[in-house]
């Protein structure tokens, strides 16, 4: 059967929309107040959960702030309040482990509903006492330990992308399949200039035409994670100014094909620029947006995805969905180079 990879491409990205979709996100720490503490004094502090289900933990919630692997503090009570409340005392010791003044504690939480979550960076705790030589050993008589585990399948949880991590699936393939179909499109425009056969303009142009609409896909996605993770649809970060970049430079291909009349020249220029435009994605993309300061993940120092942001349920979703973006693509640009080579036996004829 000739169409397999057709019929293949829509399954997995049936798969991936409702996996996706359906799969919840693991429990998670949503927020906690206050944020500042003080070293020397009890405090109470309310923890917010998300998918989270407290009130149905029959064994005692264990809760953490922790400094480093060294030095944790365990809630003196625990309070539930709700699925998705907590209030924790902390006896705060009065002085901190080394010579910081203030330091910043994640949080963990573990219980045998949830599993175990934690919220980095969740409290700062100020230490103003004078007296620097004086360490509480409560910071080292508490370790995190036997930590509970959830068995069910779920998405990794992060404070600041919430639900919005679905967007993996769709943002990350897009640019993926866009590579691709690109890289696609500059081997048949070099076939062009070699063999001068139209079928192959016809081919580099109707790839083109996916890639282009994969760019713009995947700059509005990134739009949209922008508005709920960095505060604002466009930040002229750089890593997306350098793709605005690349959607002009691939609009403007369209651009220079409608300026000739010629057909053979059309072709011949479109194709050299082709060639040109998909050599300026590789620095605009991926070596620019490393050199500056960039809130997009993989560049400007901060981490790429992985670890707890692309964990090994995640993989399950977003390698397929690249495959299935990748090849309703080809199956698109397989229907604009038989729409062309159409329009030229009408015109011709």
């Amino acid at each position: 059967m000739k169409n397999w990879w057709k019929i293949l491409g829509v399954l997995l990205l049936i798969y991936s929309f409702t996996v996706g979709m359906l799969v919840p996100l693991k429990p998670g720490v949503y927020s906690v107040s206050p944020f500042n503490l003080e070293a020397g004094k009890s405090s109470k502090v309310d923890i917010y959960g998300y998918n989270t289900n407290y009130s149905k933990a029959e064994a005692p919630i264990r809760i953490w702030l922790n400094i480093d692997s060294s030095h944790a503090l365990a809630a003196e009570s625990i309070e539930v309040i709700s699925d998705n409340h907590i209030v924790a005392d902390f006896d705060v010791p009065a002085y901190l482990p080394g010579d910081d003044q203030a330091v910043s504690l994640s949080l963990w939480i573990s219980n045998e509903v949830d599993g175990t979550a934690t919220l980095p960076a969740a409290i700062s705790v100020t230490d103003n006492h004078p007296d620097r030589e004086i360490v509480n050993d409560v910071w080292t008589n508490n370790p995190i330990s036997d930590l509970s585990s959830s068995e069910k399948m779920t998405f990794p949880y992060r404070s600041i992308l919430g639900e919005t991590i679905r967007n993996t699936y769709y943002h990350v393939p897009y640019w993926f399949a866009m590579m691709l179909i690109l890289l696609s499109s500059m081997v048949f425009s070099w076939k062009y200039l070699q063999t001068l056969d139209i079928k192959y303009d016809h081919t580099a142009v109707a790839l083109t035409q996916v890639g282009t609409l994969y760019i713009i896909l995947g700059l509005i996605t990134g739009s949209i994670w922008a508005k709920y993770t960095w505060g604002d649809w466009w930040n002229f970060d750089i890593k997306q100014n350098m793709s605005a970049i690349t959607l002009l430079i691939y609009l403007a291909f369209f651009v220079l094909r409608s300026s000739f009349d010629d057909e053979e020249k059309k072709a011949r220029i479109s194709n050299v620029y082709n060639i040109f435009a998909f050599s300026t994605l590789i620095p605009l993309l991926f070596v620019i947006p490393r050199l500056y300061d960039s809130l997009h993940p993989g560049n400007g120092g901060n981490p790429g995805f992985g670890g707890d942001d692309l964990d090994n349920t995640m993989r399950m979703i977003l390698y397929p969905a690249v495959v299935g973006w990748l090849l309703l693509g080809l199956w698109m640009a397989q229907l604009l180079k038989r729409m062309a080579a159409l329009r030229d036996k009408l015109y011709f004829d």
